[in-house]
């Protein structure tokens, strides 16, 4: 028998009838008290939940948690409505004002009680919509300066409809715009992440909270927005349904969210998945098979292949989670485990743009890498690019500055960063994915395959041989040049003679490319 099925059976027999005389009154009404606010207690709020297909903030609470380690905060708390509405009332249907707080263990079947510690709030959509209310934000407030104070991971779910303008017991404040909910927990830096998880509808307040994790997990379901509907119509913008503001849809091929799953349960265990990462090291994980890297890349240096399949040889079988797949395609960002230890990952996917680095990706590559600063993650790069994407479409998307901003991002990290170059590095954009300089890296490593050069080879060529090429007539002679010239150029270039002037530190076999990076991470 569980602990929690002997507290439970210890519980219902202190309130049998032969033991109910022994019962203090003020324990009683403390029970009573606690039962109001607990699912047991609002049996129609919880069908409500179920009927939509939803669960209740308690029931994804205690899927997320570690059982019977969860220390709760401001329970009693109501809305501050006693004025306009009955304080029983107020106890069930606005039970915890909306919001439940508390530290807790997290896989904690991993790690130990320190590492598995985290700071949990969940949204309660059955309570007012989820909105935002006086007692809320200071629960809130609370929770965040113990997370700041304990240096702790944080868990959120964020579904709720924003402000309450309804807390009519509030006579000290005008706007109430100077609660610090929103810059507290936009400054939070515990070196552990922020993490949100949102389903269904999230906006205003709440989405701001959402946008500003460190990691974002959505349902299928979710609209995010940063207002809704009464707002926007408010506004003189038009009038919208609640599900067409936002969706998931639209806000995963933006990058708002980073993961998107189908459901609360995927949802959350999803968020134990992403914390896992940032909890300490485990034991080595599975090892595949190393020598099917010699054959990953196509031997025409033209063709596109999976890098993604390059990723989970290199690491730990079954640990590399991606984020943000659909946005900024032509770089993967992701987390993952190398001989047990935790790593961020960059990643060229040339079946996307070639590989080049758009505007989106580099936003994308920024704010992956704040966040294994912020952790202490270190950085593996993964390269193979022919450099930014150029042309007046890409300046039009404002590609000088997102793309300096990957510049400044990559040159300040502090963790360590490990580069290694598949095939093509060129230019600015195969500097900027490994901290701005080849001579950056704590290990600049390249497979035989890697090819180097300020610009693609055949730019180059054209470029730079262009009265040759326009000397000789269209056809075979001139095809003929201007193959020796790339041919040439290559030579000079590739991953050997690159090493041989240190531009990169070593040429190494494919297969021994996961052992290169052990020893270089220990």
């Amino acid at each position: 028998m569980s602990k929690k099925e002997v507290q439970d059976g210890l519980d219902r027999q202190d309130l049998t009838p032969e033991l109910g005389q022994n019962l203090r009154p003020e324990l009683r009404e403390l029970r009573e008290r606690l039962e109001r606010g607990d699912d047991s207690g609002r049996p129609e709020a919880v069908a409500r939940r179920h009927r939509k297909g939803y669960r209740t903030a308690r029931e994804n609470l205690r899927d997320l948690i570690d059982a019977d380690s969860f220390s709760e905060y401001g329970a009693l708390a109501v809305a501050a409505q006693r004025r306009r509405r009955d304080y029983l009332e107020l106890q069930s249907e606005t039970a915890a004002d909306g919001v439940i707080t508390g530290l807790a263990r997290i896989n904690g079947e991993y790690f130990d009680d320190a590492a598995a510690r985290a700071a949990v709030l969940v949204y309660d959509y059955s309570v007012l919509a989820g909105t935002q209310g006086f007692f809320h934000h200071a629960k809130i407030d609370r929770l965040l300066s113990i997370a700041k104070r304990q240096q702790l991971p944080v868990v959120m779910y964020t579904e709720g409809g924003g402000g309450r303008p309804g807390d009519t017991d509030v006579t000290t404040q005008i706007a109430g715009l100077n609660v610090p909910t929103f810059a507290t927990w936009s400054a939070l830096n515990t070196g552990k992440p922020r993490i949100a998880v949102n389903n269904g509808y999230c906006f205003a307040g709440n989405a701001a909270l959402f946008g500003a994790a460190d990691l974002r997990i959505a349902t299928q379901s979710s609209c995010i927005g940063m207002a809704g509907p009464a707002m926007i119509e408010g506004g003189g913008l038009g009038v919208f349904r609640p599900d067409e503001i936002g969706p998931a849809s639209v806000q995963y091929r933006n990058g708002v969210i980073d993961v998107l799953v189908e459901d609360e349960t995927a949802a959350t265990a999803m968020a134990r998945r992403l914390l896992w990462y940032f909890q300490g090291s485990t034991g080595a994980g599975e090892v595949r098979d190393q020598t099917v890297l010699r054959e990953a890349l196509p031997e025409d240096r033209r063709w596109s292949y999976p890098v993604r399949e390059v990723l989970e040889t290199i690491f730990d079988g079954g640990s590399v989670t991606e984020l943000g797949r659909v946005y900024g395609r032509s770089v993967i960002t992701a987390l993952a485990r190398i001989d047990g230890r935790a790593v961020g990952v960059l990643a060229s996917d040339c079946q996307q743009l070639g590989g080049a680095v758009d505007s989106e990706a580099a936003d994308k590559a920024t704010r992956f890498l704040s966040l294994c600063d912020r952790c202490g993650l270190p950085v593996v790069s993964l390269v193979d690019t022919p450099g930014f994407m150029v042309g007046p479409d890409s300046e039009a998307q404002g590609a000088v500055h997102r793309m300096a901003a990957l510049f400044e991002r990559a040159a300040s990290l502090s963790v360590p960063l490990l580069a290694v170059f598949l095939r093509k590095a060129y230019g600015l954009g195969a500097m900027a994915l490994v901290g701005g300089s080849f001579a950056v890296p704590d290990y600049a490593i390249s497979w035989p395959t890697g090819e180097f050069g300020g610009m693609g080879l055949e730019g180059a060529v054209r470029l730079g041989f262009r009265k040759e090429l326009d000397a000789l007539p269209e056809g075979a002679e001139r095809q003929a040049l201007f193959d020796r010239l790339v041919a040439e150029h290559y030579e000079k270039g590739k991953a050997l003679e690159a090493a041989a002037h240190l531009e990169i530190d070593a040429v190494i076999d494919p297969a021994e490319t996961r052992a290169h990076l052990i020893h270089a991470l220990s």
